[in-house]
């Protein structure tokens, strides 16, 4: 029995399948649209800048490449990028935005943005830039964004943050660019960030500067710790020896009063002893 002739798709028809395809608008994902209703609701808006951040544009933000909110851009149907930078926003920083999994650069400088960087930002697995200077954060540089291992911007400067520069940011193998000043931060630099050898970048003193409390280098060695050791020692030596001083001529004196007052009384018991004449 011969064999059957096996069927085949017509060309027509497969051209056709693939034009369709091609066509066929990306599915929006249903945790960007998390992701920004979450940031919507954290910040308020006084300039009207975010006009378009509506719950239908969360629920479908793309077109292509462009989106239908402003700040935002998109890549194959996903939000990838958002810059709100210089819109006078206040509010704070949604930790919901760990939600838009997809996101690669996230800029919200210039803006009068309070609160603390929440530790959310650590789910963006995929970002490369983030940049949250010039606003108001207040509270400590959260050590998960060490998790961010594609890190290749962290600009912080002009907060007011507090506390110590988490070592575990030195860790992130391609960062390139890291700026912390004008902050309120204290403690050492971390050497993984301010003395980096082979072919990672050294941060200069000019990420750093701007923080009274915080030394080491590249800042200056005494820089922030207040009066150094020998200073230290050379203070406490310096009262040791006041206080002996002190105490000496105080019982010096002491001494000498003493004396002359039983040297008195010696001379008074004398006297009459004495005859009169």
């Amino acid at each position: 029995m011969p064999p059957l002739p096996l069927k085949t798709t017509p060309f027509p028809l497969l051209l056709f399948l693939f034009i369709v395809f091609l066509a066929a608008p990306a599915i929006s994902d249903p945790n960007d649209e998390s992701c920004l209703s979450s940031l919507r609701s954290s910040l308020t808006d006084p300039t009207n800048s975010l006009t378009n951040w509506t719950a239908p544009n969360f629920a479908d933000p793309c077109d292509g490449f462009d989106s239908h909110l402003q700040g935002a851009t998109c890549n194959n149907g996903r939000i990838y990028k958002l810059s709100l930078s210089g819109l006078s926003l206040r509010g704070t920083v949604s930790g919901g935005l760990g939600n838009c999994s997809n996101l690669q650069s996230l800029d919200l400088s210039g803006n009068e943005i309070g609160g603390s960087i929440p530790i959310e930002l650590r789910y963006l697995v995929n970002l490369a830039v983030l940049n949250l200077s010039s606003n108001q954060l207040t509270g400590s540089i959260p050590p998960e964004l060490s998790l961010c291992t594609y890190l290749n911007i962290i600009d912080l400067h002009n907060n007011q943050l507090t506390g110590t520069i988490p070592p575990e940011l030195g860790l992130l193998s391609r960062l390139s660019a890291f700026d912390v000043s004008n902050n309120r931060l204290s403690g050492p630099i971390p050497t993984s960030l301010g003395n980096r050898s082979g072919n990672l970048p050294r941060f200069n003193a000019s990420s750093f500067e701007g923080n009274k409390d915080l030394y080491g280098y590249p800042l200056d060695e005494g820089k922030g710790k207040g009066l150094s050791l020998v200073a230290i020692v050379g203070i406490g030596l310096g009262s040791g020896v006041l206080s002996l001083v002190v105490s000496c001529t105080v019982v010096c004196v002491w001494l000498r009063v003493t004396e002359r007052r039983r040297a008195m009384e010696e001379e008074g018991k004398i006297g009459q002893l004495m005859p009169d004449y």
